[in-house]
């Protein structure tokens, strides 16, 4: 069941009593008016054709009201019958990465390792001398399996260092220059929640997993705020382009509050931003909210993330029983289960929101039994404890999320790759609880929708579809992966939208299309409430508002 929340509850908030209502509607002039539109205003409540603009707020809906609001230098819009609805929210990301990814070279869409070693060698070449290759995503599920080996790419790289993650995020590819710089040779040792990949010889393959990264990742040089502020721009505009305006940025460091936090001061964002940190920095988050506050709507912090475990694909998300492909292994606690015991409920204690990586059904389980503890000790509060991914879970886990009012917090685009090849990793009777969208819902649980970019696009149409049709991305379910756990088009419209307000704390402002409502909102050329499920994938955005202002237009529009 998704989240909902009535007039009398918004009013009761406080917090949106002075927004709401037809004092606010009338107040204003419209600046912008959409006519001539289906407006899905959210879940529950009725269509509309109109909505008018003032200022950053929804003023009035309906063509009678709105045409009221018109005057002579209100911009008018014919939307030609167009689908309007609240913009997309994004709750889980890592924006620098994919920012970076996107003006770098693409490996994801490669079908063979003689693919992958051309693609290196080119992009070798386009490398100024000195500077590292950090481009796009592999995936050795698309060639047919057979994990890169740095042996592949030496001959061509020589002389640049290489450090390419897998598409999960959780392995990184090293060719030999990056492991000397990294100083990893074969008498160095594995590090606590990561693995270095060996050959038969303890040699490094080039392949390190979950916490043996930072070894590498320790060398690279960093960005320039300069930098990182240009990526992110760029980062932002591919957000409105796909109906985004606001994304939750769950990436385990500060930069990305950083560059918002610089954008937002010199008026350049455009796109709402919620940061999360590390949960290991709570301390110095707390004192951050003591001394400024939580931020504002375009970019609010305030939150934590920690890792518990690492992911299926690299085979470290932790798991009570062994994975099938690799037996006597059950994955690895990223983050020391004592140490998520102490941090989790001292932030918790300081009123900061935290959410928790979990894939793995023992790592679910023991992030719940945290969860709960931590309730227990610091008493009643609406917290909002998150879980990213709740990926694969213990027979009844969404029960007791629902009774710890947990959110789950999921990306449907992982089950259309990963039900290719999941199997192999943990056998049938765990994919029964396996991106069990359906069954989340059906127990209560408040759940949000994401996208994991760059690890998938981010784009909500392919999430849309993955959570209605359950398509593998290989075409081999044509009728769903597991498809008793598909869920209705409007319950993921509202996954992605009055829930994901929700996971902010922002449901009395943001997710709906309402009078006193900042508006943000998306244009879309189809109506998805009748679309067939095959015209999700085929439907454009037309026009992208946040905060009142157009700041995405389609070619076409």
């Amino acid at each position: 069941m998704h989240y909902r929340i009535t007039r009398r509850e918004l009013i009761a908030t406080g917090t949106a009593a002075a927004l709401c209502g037809p004092a606010f509607a009338a107040s204003r002039t419209a600046d912008t008016a959409l006519v001539n539109a289906k407006v899905w205003t959210g879940p529950g409540s009725a269509m509309s054709d109109a909505v008018a603009i003032a200022g950053n707020r929804i003023a009035a809906l309906g063509d009678r009201a709105v045409r009221s609001a018109i005057g002579p230098k209100t911009r008018v819009i014919d939307c030609g019958g167009a689908f309007v609805m609240p913009a997309f929210i994004d709750c889980h990301t890592h924006f620098l990465l994919g920012s970076i990814q996107l003006a770098q070279p693409v490996f994801i869409d490669l079908r063979s390792k003689a693919e992958f070693i051309d693609r290196i060698g080119a992009a070798v070449r386009s490398v100024p001398g000195g500077q590292w290759l950090t481009g796009g995503a592999w995936d050795e599920q698309r060639w047919g399996g057979g994990l890169p080996r740095k042996e592949w790419v030496d001959a061509a790289s020589a002389d640049t260092p290489i450090a390419i993650p897998r598409t999960d995020l959780h392995s990184l590819f090293l060719n030999s220059a990056a492991l000397r710089l990294a100083g990893i040779d074969r008498n160095t040792p594995d590090v606590p929640g990561g693995v270095i990949e060996r050959d038969e010889h303890g040699e490094p393959t080039g392949l390190l997993k979950d916490n043996a990264k930072q070894r590498a990742l320790a060398v690279i040089p960093p960005l320039t705020d300069t930098q990182a502020d240009q990526l992110v721009r760029q980062g932002i505009d591919h957000a409105l382009s796909k109906g985004v305006s606001q994304v939750h940025n769950t990436e385990i460091d500060w930069s990305v509050q950083g560059a918002a936090r610089r954008l937002r001061s010199s008026g350049s964002l455009g796109l709402r931003f919620n940061s999360f940190v590390p949960l290991a920095d709570w301390e110095r988050m707390a004192a951050l909210v003591k001394a400024e506050g939580r931020g504002d709507d375009w970019v609010r912090w305030g939150s934590l993330k920690c890792v518990s475990d690492g992911s299926l694909g690299a085979r470290t998300a932790r798991f009570h029983e062994p994975y099938v492909d690799a037996p006597g292994q059950r994955g690895v606690w990223t983050t020391r289960v004592d140490d998520m015991r102490e941090w989790i409920p001292a932030a918790d204690a300081a009123g900061l929101a935290i959410t928790t990586h979990a894939i793995g059904d023992e790592a679910n389980d023991v992030v719940l039994d945290i969860f709960a503890d931590a309730a227990k000790r610091n008493g009643a509060r609406d917290r909002r404890f998150r879980i990213e991914h709740a990926q694969h879970l213990s027979p009844g886990a969404w029960t007791r999320m629902a009774e710890q009012k947990v959110i789950a917090s999921v990306q449907p685009y992982h089950a259309a790759d990963d039900g290719r090849w999941a199997v192999r990793r943990i056998g049938e009777e765990r994919l029964n609880r396996t991106y069990a969208f359906r069954s989340l819902l059906d127990a209560g649980v408040t759940t949000c929708f994401g996208s994991d970019w760059p690890v998938a696009p981010l784009d909500p149409m392919t999430g849309i579809d993955a959570a209605v049709q359950r398509h593998t991305i290989d075409g081999a379910n044509p009728n769903g992966w597991h498809p008793e756990q598909r869920v209705s088009i409007e319950e993921a419209l509202t996954a992605y939208t009055r829930t994901a307000a929700f996971a902010g704390f922002q449901e009395d402002r943001l997710g709906r299309i309402a009078p006193g409502y900042l508006a943000d909102i998306v244009v879309l050329d189809r109506n998805l409430l009748t679309a067939a499920p095959d015209q999700y994938l085929k439907t454009g955005v037309l026009r992208t508002f946040v905060d009142g202002q157009e700041r995405f237009t389609a070619s076409s529009a």
